[in-house]
């Protein structure tokens, strides 16, 4: 095949990243290993824009990691990526593309005045950080180990979630008897708490117990459904406390009109986090 005479002018990484998850938590293959810990990050194409634009593609979930894939050559599979990289990859991308300011709109909760505030992405990196799964929790004779989820994990709860929520709001709004939406909403209850259980199972990697270890998700799923609800909240409670390690601290904010310091919440919202340079 001949050589591209242009190949010299094709993109290159603007900056480099460090994983929070150092690396772990990838199977076999979608992660091609930084012999420094160092991954490179080039510029989204113009069909990354495109994708990342596209309705469609947004809420399936696959703009996430087709940009990914895209921007960051190292990984291979976006959808095995552990939940603790996402953001971080994320944001990388955003300042190889746009660079490292972001505006966004703030409201003072005292003056209510409302005015564009400036982040500095880099800080945003600079505090992110992972998730402690190593730490296991020990219930009796059991011991419970942990890993994060993955995005198709994440997207697939998500979108579940979603279309829960439509057939909610269809219910309510249907001219069904009274005795036919309560059966209706039981049997919608009954499937959101599956998902639940579900989604906690695929925070758990393995249950240790004297006789066995196990790993299957099935099988911890189904346990998760028939323990004592003590039991299930413990460990609901740990797998929410290790994920809150990971939240973004709340942006620190000064009025500019009355001087008031408030906090906002930072989160990156898919639908408008790349659009907002455009």
């Amino acid at each position: 095949m001949d050589i591209n005479p242009l190949k010299q002018y094709f993109r290159q990484p603007a900056i480099y990243v460090r994983l929070p998850s150092q690396g772990k938590y990838y199977p076999p293959g979608s992660l091609v290993v930084s012999p420094n810990g160092e991954y490179p990050v080039l510029p989204m194409t113009t069909l990354d824009e495109i994708t990342y634009r596209t309705p469609d593609a947004l809420f399936n979930g696959t703009a996430v990691p087709n940009v990914i894939q895209s921007c960051v050559p190292n990984i291979k599979s976006a959808w095995d990526m552990p939940s603790m990289d996402i953001d971080t990859v994320l944001v990388a991308i955003r300042i190889a593309t746009y660079g490292h300011q972001l505006d966004i709109t703030t409201n003072c909760p005292e003056c209510a005045t409302e005015a564009d505030y400036g982040v500095d992405l880099r800080n945003i990196m600079e505090s992110m950080r992972a998730p402690d799964y190593t730490k296991a929790l020990n219930l009796g004779d059991l011991t419970i180990h942990f890993s994060p989820m993955n995005y198709k994990q994440i997207n697939e709860n998500s979108m579940q979630q979603f279309e829960d929520q439509k057939m909610l709001q269809v219910m309510e709004n249907s001219e069904a008897t009274e005795q036919q939406k309560m059966h209706q909403i039981s049997e919608m209850i009954k499937k959101i708490t599956s998902v639940t259980t579900q989604a906690l199972s695929q925070n758990i990697a393995m249950v240790q117990t004297p006789q066995a270890q196990v790993t299957d998700q099935v099988h911890i799923s189904d346990w998760l459904s028939n323990c004592d609800r003590n039991l299930f909240g413990r460990i609901r409670d740990h797998i929410i406390e290790t994920k809150r390690q990971g939240e973004l601290p709340p942006l620190k904010i000064q009025c500019g009109n009355c001087q008031h310091k408030y906090e906002q919440t930072f989160t990156l919202d898919m639908t408008s986090f790349f659009e907002a340079a455009s």
